[in-house]
């Protein structure tokens, strides 16, 4: 089973020239996987999802198992604001030697709750791997509450944990709460990791462990050992380049910090567009800072 722990790395999708570049890809997972992170997680919002076709995802995902080599649990993105379209995926996914899934809340439509509970019962009833739950109101436009969650929980034990990004430790209170000590809460809000930790949840789904995983897996690991301080260290460390990752839209300027580290050129897709300039220099100098080498 899943464990959903530690330091995930929602990692982005290198392109060359407008395509996906899974050299670049391969060598993106390596890095993670030996900077000591818990989990990858593709194709996320991070990586550009909803801007690739179905033989891109699917290439990117399998290139993440393969490279992994079962080092690291890969746990790609998945979900579409169509739940027909969405079980289509998942069961496609669940073919490829993956770990689990991440599965958002349906963006734009703005489902009920009791449309997000059909949704994801229909995702659950579609695979056998653990399923993550993602909340993301900024994206999607709807707040998944923590009563639909948490009866998601009780009818489905396969849905294992919940990426939270709704920023309000209120919610990831009630969600913890309320839940049986095998549902794991994570962090979807990398400046919120060290205070929802403090509350119960049991890491990150992390944007800037992109650039800085060793540093991001060993705060979760210091914490998750009791040593407060040294993990409040790394937090205040790391707290600048965190906020400097999302000048623009992410994954904008993670890409550009990744490119900075020789792994990936700084290329988004459209509709997404270059870091402009003078926020590279603002990223330069917050990764210096924390003590990246860029």
């Amino acid at each position: 089973m899943l464990k959903l722990k530690g330091c995930f790395t929602a990692v982005v999708t290198p392109f060359r020239n407008g395509k996906p570049d899974l050299e670049a890809f391969r060598k993106i997972v390596e890095f993670q996987a030996g900077n000591g992170v818990a989990g990858i997680v593709p194709c996320g919002s991070t990586g550009e999802a909803a801007t690739l076709s179905q033989e891109e995802y699917l290439a990117v995902i399998r290139t993440a198992v393969k490279a992994a080599r079962g080092r690291v649990p890969v746990v790609p993105g998945a979900g579409t604001n169509s739940t027909s379209r969405s079980v289509e995926m998942v069961k496609k996914v669940s073919a490829l030697g993956v770990d689990g899934l991440l599965a958002i809340v349906p963006y734009y439509n703005k489902p009920t709750q009791d449309g997000l509970a059909a949704h994801f019962s229909e995702l659950a009833k579609a695979t056998r791997l653990p399923v993550v739950l993602y909340n993301i109101p900024g994206r999607t436009g709807v707040n998944m509450l923590p009563a639909t969650v948490l009866g998601l929980r009780r009818r489905f034990s396969h849905i294992v944990g919940i990426k939270e990004a709704s920023g309000s430790l209120d919610q990831v209170s009630e969600l913890i709460n309320g839940a049986d000590p095998d549902f794991a809460v994570m962090s979807g809000d990398d400046s919120l990791t060290l205070p929802m930790m403090s509350v119960g949840a049991r890491g990150v789904i992390s944007v800037v462990s992109n650039v800085a995983p060793a540093e991001t897996a060993r705060m979760c690991e210091l914490f998750l050992q009791g040593d407060v301080s040294g993990a409040a260290e790394l937090h205040h460390r790391l707290f600048p380049l965190v906020k400097a990752l999302f000048c623009e839209t992410n994954p904008i300027p993670v890409k550009y910090g990744v490119s900075l580290l020789g792994l990936c050129r700084p290329e988004p897709r459209l509709p997404l567009t270059p870091l402009t300039e003078k926020n590279r220099e603002a990223l330069e100098k917050a990764m210096t800072a924390a003590g990246l080498e860029v």
